[in-house]
């Protein structure tokens, strides 16, 4: 069975963005994948913004994407954009970090007006890292994480369009993990 990361790019302990991400990782071990969660902010600063490659935690962060047969990129919105903290990670890969990859974009925002950052913003750069496909993303409202007394959860509503999401991601990898298994000598 495929291999697969979650990739999380928001600076805060507490993240929506690590809501939604979690959400997703424990829909897709359910079906039987292998998840794995890397929070960028956890990455030494120093190593990550000097590019410091050969740095034993960078190192083992940059050895988990070239493994992983699936990745799925989480961010919050930031001026319009994906955060600096998973640019500064991205900008780590190779030219090629995502060759034969499917990935899975998902972008957390306080307001639909950046809803469009996953295809104007993210999804460019994942191609130009190499990303075999890049499959629907989605965009997940603050207001639909639902955060207090009991567990992190999202709205009804919320989880059913990112979890249609998560099985069309699902279905891709499996497919290309069946294309591979054939292709194979």
């Amino acid at each position: 069975m495929p291999q697969l990361l979650a990739l999380t790019g928001s600076p805060s302990l507490h993240s929506r963005t690590e809501v939604v991400a979690d959400h997703v990782l424990r829909r897709l071990a359910h079906s039987g994948f292998e998840t794995a969660h890397l929070a960028v902010r956890d990455l030494p600063a120093a190593d990550l913004l000097s590019a410091r490659r050969g740095e034993p935690e960078i190192r083992r962060a940059l050895e988990a994407v070239a493994e992983a047969d699936g990745i799925v990129i989480a961010t919050p919105v930031y001026k319009a954009s994906y955060t600096g903290l998973l640019k500064a990670f991205l900008d780590l890969l190779p030219q090629d970090g995502l060759a034969g990859k499917t990935v899975l974009p998902l972008v957390t925002g306080g307001s639909l007006a950046h809803v469009l950052t996953i295809d104007y913003a993210l999804r460019p750069v994942l191609a130009a890292l190499g990303a075999r496909h890049v499959t629907a993303g989605r965009f997940v409202l603050d207001s639909s994480v639902e955060r207090g007394s009991g567990p992190d959860r999202l709205r009804p509503e919320a989880e059913l369009d990112l979890f249609q999401a998560v099985d069309e991601f699902a279905d891709a990898l499996r497919a290309a993990h069946r294309t591979a298994l054939t292709a194979a000598p």
